[in-house]
């Protein structure tokens, strides 16, 4: 949903840049997104059918300037594949930027019906309007 979600919003700014979504882990590598998570976002007026899930990998510190993660464990997790300090200082956990140095986590959608999934738009939706808003004003 982050990937959509920022894609949509940086098109409607007129930014070009690059976004691509991951997991630490590999267990749907090559699904598509839920399809709770695409009726949400279709609601929405946006599409992530395309999207496909892989696997985080150690090129994508090098291919990205920012590396989201949407919980503690995620970040741990990134944090020990960084190579280097710079690795490092590009993750950060995406709701620290509405609720700055709070750690909060994403809450995990799929046990929380419908409106779980409405709810993590909404989070999601208000953090890429800061990073973009942000972006737009360097």
């Amino acid at each position: 949903m982050a990937e959509g979600v920022f894609r949509a919003k940086a098109q409607e700014l007129g930014l070009s840049l690059q976004f691509d979504s991951c997991g630490t882990g590999g267990w749907h590598a090559g699904e598509a997104p839920d399809r709770r998570a695409q009726q949400c976002i279709r609601e929405h007026g946006l599409d992530i059918s395309d999207l496909r899930a892989r696997k985080f990998r150690q090129s994508d510190f090098q291919d990205f300037d920012i590396i989201f993660t949407m919980d503690r464990s995620n970040y741990e997790d990134v944090i020990e594949m960084a190579n280097s300090t710079g690795d490092k200082e590009k993750v950060r956990m995406i709701l620290s930027e509405i609720y700055p140095g709070e750690n909060i986590s994403v809450p995990d959608p799929y046990y929380g019906g419908d409106q779980g999934f409405e709810h993590v738009f909404d989070l999601l939706n208000r953090s890429a309007d800061k990073v973009l808003s942000q972006i737009l004003h360097q």
